[in-house]
């Protein structure tokens, strides 16, 4: 049985421990730095241990003897976690969306004889493994558009908008500078450009460039597309608030008081839906054509979409990775992984659309 250590027990901590110790095949222990969140319901087998991330020397002797160390924390204590994970020769994976920290851990990789597998939540993560696939699926491509947002089922606010997961990580995708390949050249975009409007199952939705969600596509599919964008998903208006907010206002410069802001305003919300699609275009014999992958995802009462999507992606690539289905040591990338067996894990049936072919 592998011995599973969940770092944070917050909302994505909490239901990656849920799932990952109802196997019954993994034994589960959550950890955080503050004790009171530790008593947010989990499954009863999972162990409960206080543990802070920042302090070097008690996280490594809390990662000795276990085989896999997970972050659900925010972005700017990964590297901290996976130093740790080197040192103690424990594999790791993460969520962050950051991509300079992404990177680091890539160098920390390097020679190692474990596992670092960052950015295995939905975008970047899922929404990357779709993207590499239909990619392939093309004698030359053209395009790769990459659309993906987390909404409120019940907009009710101007910004339409409710908070589903980490601010820290929200304000980084609308502040940070955007990767992309444009003309066949990898380029770097502004945050909240490139705004376009498109309808789905007949809801109008906007999208604009944020930061984080193409992971390291950039890199793996250079001069193999003339076009590669990411963009976030959001109900019509929402992006103009934005830009009054941080440029008008500033607060791209205070990211501090936008946070308070978001927090103290932006009421969180377990009633949402993940909306995610990925258009690729490009020839295959001598034909120019199109091929779509879409999904809607619910909360369910159970957890939020987000939550759903990001922690059962998680859980995906490390059933996957303990089945032997991935490489055992280095850096993982999410295209390293092919999109049929992530279909077919337990984990992973969350993201099937219920009327797309999926060649192997």
């Amino acid at each position: 049985m592998r011995k599973i250590f969940i770092l944070g027990s917050g909302r994505m901590g909490s239901q990656i421990a849920a799932l990952l110790a109802a196997t019954g095949q993994y034994a589960v222990t959550v950890a955080d730095r503050a004790e009171p969140r530790l008593d947010l319901p989990v499954a009863a087998a999972v162990e409960r241990r206080q543990v802070d991330a920042r302090d070097a020397i008690t996280l490594r002797r809390a990662l000795a003897g276990q085989d896999i160390v997970v972050s659900a924390c925010p972005y700017f204590l990964n590297l901290v976690i996976a130093e740790a994970a080197r040192d103690c020769g424990v594999h790791y994976f993460d969520l962050t969306e950051d991509v300079e920290t992404a990177r680091a851990i890539g160098a920390i990789a390097a020679g190692a004889d474990t596992v670092f597998a960052p950015q295995c939540g939905l975008a970047p993560g899922f929404v990357g493994i779709v993207a590499h696939h239909m990619a392939q699926e093309f004698d030359q491509v053209q395009s790769i558009q990459m659309r993906v947002g987390a909404l409120p089922v019940y907009p009710v606010n101007s910004l339409k908008y409710n908070l589903t997961w980490s601010t820290d990580g929200l304000i980084n995708e609308y502040c940070n500078p955007c990767d992309a390949i444009v003309d066949g050249r990898r380029a770097q975009l502004l945050p909240l450009e490139g705004l376009e409007r498109f309808s789905l199952d007949g809801v109008d939705y906007e999208a604009f460039n944020t930061s984080g969600g193409l992971g390291s596509l950039c890199e793996t599919l250079a001069g193999k597309v003339a076009e590669l964008t990411y963009k976030t998903v959001r109900y019509p208006g929402h992006r103009d608030i934005l830009r009054l907010l941080l440029h008008d206002l500033d607060l791209q410069h205070d990211r501090q008081t936008l946070q308070r802001i978001f927090e103290r305003a932006i009421p969180k919300t377990d009633q949402d839906v993940v909306v995610l699609m990925v258009n690729a275009i490009g020839e295959k014999r001598g034909r120019l054509c199109q091929e779509t992958f879409s999904i809607k995802v619910y909360g369910d009462g159970g957890a939020s979409a987000i939550q759903a999507t990001t922690a059962g992606s998680l859980c995906a690539m490390v059933d996957l990775f303990a089945a032997g289905r991935l490489r055992q040591r280095g850096l993982i990338r999410q295209e390293d992984v092919t999109l049929p067996d992530f279909l077919g894990n337990r984990f992973g049936s969350l993201f099937r659309p219920p009327s797309h072919r999926i060649a192997a």
